[in-house]
């Protein structure tokens, strides 16, 4: 089977949605995601979108804060391209249908988070990306040009440099393969331009805060494709994820400390202050490498949120979500402690793409968490994901358009997939077999506190499964669960093999061998060079 769009979107969180409506007025587009369309990690966003509020706003503090929790690697020009969309991309989500959370006199209730150094986070009480995604799918499907594909994965980038005819042949993406889960049939789809938006890879690890489908998929396929990789050693942690047998990955916002609460080990005791200077609110590297440091030195499984003294009434209104799912487990916030622990988060690094959010691979677009952009730098500060996600997926639909004429008379055939070989197998055990083992392997080796003989014993294990990942998807036909499996692979791969590079502690690589930061060799990103079709 074989369909064409102009635009072909790979993923359906903040970021791809955007693109795709902002693109649809002038060409078909084709929204293709794994699970359900809304089964996304923007849903289960709850803290909110830092922005500035107005043209005359304090952009200078948003970017000084961006910088800091960056740790110097931002790169300033994206910083201040993306603050200064701020406004617009308010505006954009409004006009879409979002409703943001209001105060008694109807203005905008803003709140503040870990790293901000003023209330700018633009929230629908704690369920701001389920209140986001819920707008954003309604006027996908209200909008005739878009066509939406769930249950489909992404297989792989389909590039001109793959026909080994065209030596000479620039690498250029026509579009992907893709799998028809329910149907166990690869397409082919052409493209003009393709986007991928396929979120973060926090599933790599043991614990994670992300949904099922958090596979570094884009990250994945288009490395596969050419494309280079930067700062993937820069994994962030957040660092309050509910702690309990039955909670599979429920996040505690930010926001709870953004409205006074108060991490203290089991005994009562308040630590963030010996920390930062900014205490509980500390930019969420610190956070996370302080929490992990009380519970390796205590002996605890976790440690304690409390926001017990802003009262009952304030809790239940500010946070029902959370006030609610704790209360399923049987903890009351309003009158204890919330047990927290940090899980893997959001990766700061990704395709590395240009200031249009285009990768090396011409016509490859990357938005949202799969791409490094530059925004984040060392550590993400929080609710800039979103800022990001919106931002530039509308200067990624600029640069399109602007090919798009050119670009409708440009479209060369391209091969229909080819299993070659391939059986079913009968050996599904060797997947999931191998998916755990690198998960437990990331976590024990490569997770908030890292030294060079882990990541070394890390590579080497990861290496090895690799092989037999590879000799595994050749010979059996491919499944969505294998298809997993091999992204995970290959972007683990990638974390290690970025965090051997940097031999310094900054943000959210930290390791033991090297714990001072060094501006003289390392201020730098960490780049590994895409595939090459050897590889």
């Amino acid at each position: 089977m074989k369909l064409t769009a102009d635009f072909l979107v790979i993923g359906t969180g903040i970021a791809g949605l955007s693109y795709a409506l902002k693109v649809a007025e002038k060409g078909s587009v084709l929204l293709v995601t794994k699970r359900q369309v809304d089964f996304t990690a923007t849903r289960l966003a709850q803290g909110g979108i830092a922005a500035v509020s107005s043209e005359d706003g304090d952009f200078a503090s948003h970017i000084e804060d961006t910088m800091v929790a960056g740790a110097d690697l931002s790169n300033p020009e994206i910083v201040d391209l993306a603050v200064g969309m701020g406004p617009r991309v308010i505006a954009d989500l409004i006009d879409w249908g979002v409703q943001f959370s209001r105060n008694a006199q109807n203005e905008y209730d803003l709140t503040r988070e870990g790293g901000h150094s003023q209330r700018r986070i633009f929230h629908a009480k704690d369920a701001t990306g389920r209140e986001i995604e819920r707008a954003l799918v309604a006027a996908v499907h209200n909008h005739p040009a878009i066509q939406v594909l769930e249950n489909h994965i992404a297989v792989d980038l389909i590039t001109e440099a793959d026909d080994q005819t065209q030596q000479t042949a620039e690498n250029r993406c026509l579009g992907a393969y893709v799998l028809d889960i329910a149907a166990q049939e690869v397409i082919t789809i052409g493209a003009h331009f393709t986007v991928l938006a396929t979120g973060g890879a926090g599933k790599v690890y043991l614990f994670t805060c992300n949904p099922d489908v958090a596979t570094g998929d884009g990250v994945a396929i288009a490395w596969r494709a050419g494309a280079a990789v930067a700062n993937m050693e820069f994994m962030q942690f957040h660092p309050t994820t509910l702690f309990h047998p039955n909670a599979k990955s429920f996040l505690i916002s930010e926001a709870v400390r953004g409205e006074g609460g108060i991490l203290r080990r089991s005994d009562g005791t308040a630590f963030m202050a010996d920390q930062h200077p900014l205490k509980d609110l500390a930019p969420r590297d610190i956070v996370a490498r302080a929490i992990d440091h009380q519970m390796k030195k205590h002996g605890d499984d976790c440690v304690f949120l409390d926001i017990t003294h802003k009262g009952a009434d304030y809790i239940r209104d500010r946070f029902p979500t959370i006030y609610t799912t704790c209360l399923e487990y049987g903890i009351d916030m309003t009158s204890e402690p919330i047990p927290v622990v940090p899980a893997a988060h959001y990766l700061c690094g990704g395709v590395q793409v240009d200031s249009h959010g285009e990768s090396g691979v011409k016509n490859l677009f990357v938005i949202g968490e799969s791409a490094c952009t530059g925004l984040h730098g060392a550590n993400r500060l929080a609710s800039n994901s979103l800022l990001e996600g919106v931002a530039f997926a509308e200067l990624a639909a600029q640069a399109s358009l602007e090919r798009l004429a050119s670009a409708q008379n440009d479209f060369p055939s391209i091969a229909p997939w080819d299993s070659g070989k391939a059986t079913d197998s009968d050996e599904e055990v060797i997947v999931a077999h191998n998916w755990e083992e690198i998960r437990r392997c990331m976590w024990s080796y490569v997770g908030i506190v890292r030294t060079t003989k882990r990541l070394n014993r890390a590579l080497s294990r990861i290496q090895l499964i690799q092989k037999e990942i590879i000799e595994y998807y050749w010979n059996f036909n491919i499944t969505s669960d294998l298809i997993e499996l091999r992204n995970i692979a290959t972007v683990a791969e990638l974390i290690v093999k970025s965090a051997l590079q940097r031999k310094e502690s900054r943000g959210l690589h930290f390791t033991l061998d090297y714990p001072e930061r060094d501006d003289l060799n390392y201020k730098q990103d960490t780049i590994i060079a895409g595939a090459t079709n050897t590889e």
